[in-house]
């Protein structure tokens, strides 16, 4: 009854703000049902871009809003949660990477868009998970390319391109929680099952598995796919995502702890708030989002088409 009505007056005031609600793949069930748009998180950046919405309330982290405000600079973002933060965002700062810049003056730098958007102003192009690949091979005639902040994800990339990146040494604690041990034990638990493990994950999980996919990835695999046991090596809140579009499959979590609780921050009463009160509104300084857009265009210009993370 109480999420009811809390329901009906999301819904009501989305209508009076002539909002849009966007929802991350790793959000709670709830989050996720009450959302217009459930995807990734550049995905849902643009999407939200294509809308005629003036305001836009962004379920996931922070970097998500920051995206999306340097993406639609004229409407207003709402994150529900001023404190859902990302780690590994945090792992690397600007001044940093200005830094690793001039120790290596010929380098071009990728960013992992799960970055600050100080991060992404200093970059020269941005990437996803499913596109990192991509981005990277664009840049065959580059001395040397940075990478930033991921290093498994950049060690997929590299190993994927035949080529040594420098690594910023950062990573996603809660894909670090997935280790080859949970993938032995369930196989060893489910029997013939389709693993799939996104690329955050450290290389031996990596090797371990049978599909090395980003969350939208993991979606498209797992719709087209006869089979229909799967293994699902990121954050649970993917498998609502998966039951609900594929129902006579089976989805199980490589590690049930393996949540991240930045992304479970979010709420129905939080959506409520931010509603109301038009806050905590999220956005990037004119300067630093005219930069960090400039990476992200650059991007888009080398692969339109790919699936972000």
């Amino acid at each position: 009854m109480i999420d009811r009505t809390i329901r009906s007056s999301i819904e009501r005031l989305k209508d009076a703000r002539n909002a849009v609600i966007l929802a991350h793949n790793y959000q709670p069930p709830e989050v996720q049902e009450i959302a217009d748009i459930v995807g990734d998180s550049l995905e849902l950046s643009r999407r939200a871009a294509s809308t005629a919405a003036e305001t836009i309330v962004f379920c996931g982290v922070r970097f998500m809003a920051e995206t999306a405000a340097i993406l639609s600079p004229d409407r207003a973002v709402l994150l529900p949660d001023e404190y859902a933060g990302c780690p590994m965002a945090e792992m690397i700062t600007a001044e940093a990477l200005r830094t690793l810049r001039r120790e290596h003056p010929r380098a071009m730098v990728v960013c992992y868009v799960n970055s600050t958007a100080e991060v992404k102003a200093e970059s020269d192009i941005c990437c996803t998970s499913a596109n990192a690949v991509q981005v990277v091979r664009s840049l065959a005639d580059v001395a040397e390319i940075i990478f930033v902040p991921d290093r498994h994800l950049g060690d997929h990339v590299s190993r994927q391109v035949g080529r040594e990146l420098i690594l910023w040494p950062g990573y996603c604690p809660t894909h670090a929680r997935i280790r080859k041990a949970d993938i032995d034990r369930a196989r060893a638990r489910y029997g013939e099952v389709c693993v799939m493990v996104h690329p955050e994950c450290q290389r031996d999980v990596r090797d371990a598995a049978d599909e090395v996919l980003s969350t939208g990835q993991m979606c498209r695999y797992a719709r087209q796919s006869s089979l229909r046991r799967f293994v699902v090596g990121t954050e649970p809140g993917l498998l609502h995502r998966l039951a609900l579009e594929n129902p006579r499959k089976h989805f199980y979590p490589a590690n049930p702890q393996a949540t991240c609780p930045n992304m479970k921050r979010t709420s129905l009463e939080k959506i409520l708030w931010s509603l109301q009160d038009m806050a905590p509104r999220i956005a990037a300084p004119r300067q630093v989002g005219d930069r960090a857009r400039k990476a992200l265009d650059a991007m888009l210009a080398v692969t339109e088409s790919c699936s972000p993370t």
